[in-house]
């Protein structure tokens, strides 16, 4: 998907829809608290938006890996080449928003403890991440499964099973296991009596959430091995998927699986089923190819930005937004100002920040 001949119509809109959730949850913190319907859901979707990225990157990456391991020797130079493309895409925007967060850190008076290991992704490796640059948490995740996943490639290629299909399989079904299993030690281990605890010391943590990418990759696997049962039956998948999250979304509470009542259906099975209901969905949105239609170009620009929106504009554009403007004070007239002025320069600054840094530093990456 490096230019506009290669993109997949499907995928951007499920790119467009993962950012748009993002953001329109993070836009209750301009208003009062509330416990109605509509707010729930913008909160759900906040949490829905990051669990269809990851599964979703896992899809592009599982897709890459796969085509390379299948059609290539699989090397050390092929691991690193691999991880040149992802760290050009990637770690430059990282690394300019969060030096923008320090310096706003200390603009605003916010103390900042251990910051340096948001330079090495390792502030939710095995525990909760700081309230500093909260949305840096999902981003860790994605660096430890590039890393982890074509280096168990690598050592997999030494393996007894000479088809290559069969083995890539095996080692992204043996990794699923292990992550699996670190969501079933954590139920044995911890005791979480409600979602806020669970959300930041289960969901937000690296070492239980690689599975939620590798999903993604076992989803390119099926694309590639068995191509006429994707096609055949990509409408009944989609109708599997929404039916999972109907599930999630009304089902859980008409079932009373109340956090603290199934504890292991939250900690082990609620993560997996959400990455699974999503994956429901590429069959037809990775077949969804669209040449002309007034929705193409606003979806494709909201995807092509969505990197650098996801990092602007919660602990960048709104923290300063709201330093500067108390919401608390307004009325709901001006708040829905607010909100229409909020979108529109976090809109315009990821513009920028994707044309004039991020594009230059992947075109970058093909010259290097």
């Amino acid at each position: 998907m490096a230019n506009s001949q290669n993109r997949i119509f499907g995928l951007d809109v499920l790119r467009a829809s993962a950012i748009l959730m993002v953001v329109s949850s993070h836009v209750l913190w301009i208003y009062p608290k509330s416990n109605n319907f509509i707010v729930s859901v913008l909160e759900l979707f906040g949490f829905w938006g990051v669990e269809l990225f990851f599964v979703l990157s896992g899809f592009l990456i599982g897709s890459i890996l796969y085509q390379s391991y299948v059609s290539d020797s699989f090397t050390l130079k092929t691991v690193f080449h691999f991880l040149k493309r992802r760290w050009f895409r990637t770690l430059p925007n990282y690394y300019l928003v969060l030096i923008a967060n320090i310096f706003i850190a200390f603009f605003i008076g916010y103390q900042v403890d251990n910051v340096g290991l948001h330079f090495v992704f390792l502030q939710n490796f095995i525990h909760k991440s700081p309230i500093f640059f909260p949305e840096s948490w999902s981003l860790s995740v994605e660096e430890f499964a590039y890393l982890l996943l074509p280096f168990a490639l690598f050592f997999g290629t030494f393996g007894f099973v000479k088809n290559k299909s069969k083995r890539f399989l095996i080692i992204v079904f043996l990794l699923l296991i292990v992550f699996f299993f670190t969501k079933v030690i954590f139920n044995a281990t911890c005791t979480i009596s409600n979602l806020t605890d669970w959300n930041s010391n289960l969901k937000s943590i690296v070492i239980y959430r690689i599975d939620a990418i590798l999903v993604g990759v076992l989803t390119a696997w099926i694309r590639f091995n068995f191509e006429a049962f994707w096609k055949k039956y990509k409408e009944l998948f989609l109708f599997l998927g929404i039916g999972i999250f109907f599930f999630l979304l009304f089902g859980i509470s008409s079932s009373n699986l109340r956090i603290e009542q199934s504890p292991f259906f939250w900690n082990v099975l609620y993560l997996p089923l959400t990455s699974l209901g999503f994956a429901f969905f590429f069959p037809i949105f990775s077949e969804w190819k669209l040449s002309n239609s007034f929705l193409k170009n606003p979806i494709v620009f909201v995807s092509k930005i969505s990197y650098a929106i996801y990092l602007i504009h919660y602990s960048v554009i709104l923290q300063l937004m709201k330093y500067f403007v108390d919401t608390t004070v307004l009325t709901s007239h001006q708040r829905h100002f607010f909100t229409i002025l909020y979108l529109m320069i976090t809109f315009l600054m990821a513009y920028i920040l994707y044309r004039f840094y991020e594009k230059p530093m992947m075109n970058l990456r093909d010259k290097i």
